[in-house]
């Protein structure tokens, strides 16, 4: 009887489709490959497979026999929160943490648009005014606060330190020092950081524990020269406070590539809110070809080790959420 992996993903290259075949074969299994739109063909193979290596709900659910699913994203709170997915409950998840250069670089972008000021300028260009110079300020020298000190946390703090940031501060659930960072805290004491933010990057995943954690309160504790960043989960942050603040000008601005819904609905307020960057979740995703073979790459790291019998090395904590 053969032992079947089934993968079903749109970014795979002829390479990259060689290599986990010549994996598969070397364990005594076989790999099948389709497509987001052979999704019936996919269920078929994935009935009776041992391993699925996808990224969405639906093609999971057909999946009878599945030993482990390995999710080509990095966020899996879909698969945590809704243990129906899984047929077995002990299924083995994990997830893909190959995204950090690709929303390192994203989140350097957009705030570089907000520290020069991109967002007024772009109003003045689209009303044919030219009025000359606004105040701008740099990385170089500035103070990063992280939330979340994770592998993207600490890409991004990787990145500002190269571009000359003064200092990093990450603040995670457990407080524990991270390489990279100068300081990092417990959540509890986020209120206490707060008021001296100059820019804050949100990098969580969508738990329980992260619902709104910058709410009304918090965000009314930012200083006026802040300005606020959310790359992780849209559910992170209090969208009416935020945009109460922006147009406001209690903050100086915010970008963000995620929001809660998605798609953003037409009427929003955060359409017109003053001074925010809105990009469509677009930081990480497959953007780069470096991030498919890093995914690949992770892939096959465990796929080597389940043949061998060995704990897989990016296993998700389903109570946690990550």
């Amino acid at each position: 009887m053969s032992r079947d992996i089934c993968v079903c993903l749109d970014f795979l290259t002829d390479a990259h489709k060689a290599k986990i075949a010549a994996a598969a074969e070397k364990g005594g299994m076989t790999a099948h490959f389709f497509t987001l739109d052979q999704l019936d063909e996919a269920a078929k193979c994935g009935k009776n497979a041992e391993i699925l290596y996808s990224c969405t709900p639906k093609l999971l659910r057909q999946c009878e026999k599945l030993r482990w699913y390995c999710c080509s994203y990095a966020g899996v709170d879909l698969y945590c929160k809704d243990p129906t997915l899984f047929h077995d409950p002990d299924c083995v998840l994990t997830n893909s943490n190959v995204y950090g250069l690709t929303i390192s670089e994203h989140t350097v972008m957009v705030t570089l648009m907000l520290l020069r000021r991109m967002p007024e300028y772009d109003v003045w260009m689209s009303q044919h005014q030219w009025k000359g110079m606004l105040p701008v300020r740099s990385i170089k020298d500035c103070r990063l606060t992280m939330l979340g000190t994770g592998q993207i946390g600490r890409c991004i703090a990787r990145s500002f330190r190269a571009l000359g940031a003064k200092k990093i501060t990450g603040v995670s659930r457990s407080g524990r020092p991270v390489e990279g960072f100068d300081e990092v805290f417990p959540v509890e004491k986020l209120n206490e950081l707060l008021p001296d933010v100059e820019i804050l990057v949100m990098a969580l995943p969508g738990t329980d524990d992260t619902q709104k954690i910058l709410n009304a309160e918090r965000i009314g504790l930012l200083n006026e020269k802040a300005l606020v960043i959310n790359v992780g989960r849209g559910t992170a942050v209090d969208q009416e406070a935020l945009v109460a603040a922006l147009n406001g000008g209690k903050i100086a601005g915010a970008a963000l590539d995620v929001v809660d819904p998605e798609p953003l609905p037409p009427d929003h307020p955060l359409w017109t809110a003053k001074n925010l960057i809105l990009t469509p979740h677009v930081a990480g995703n497959m953007t780069l070809a470096y991030t498919c073979d890093k995914n690949v790459g992770q892939f096959l790291e465990d796929l080597e080790n389940y043949l061998a019998g060995r704990p897989l090395a990016h296993v998700v904590d389903r109570s946690r959420g990550y």
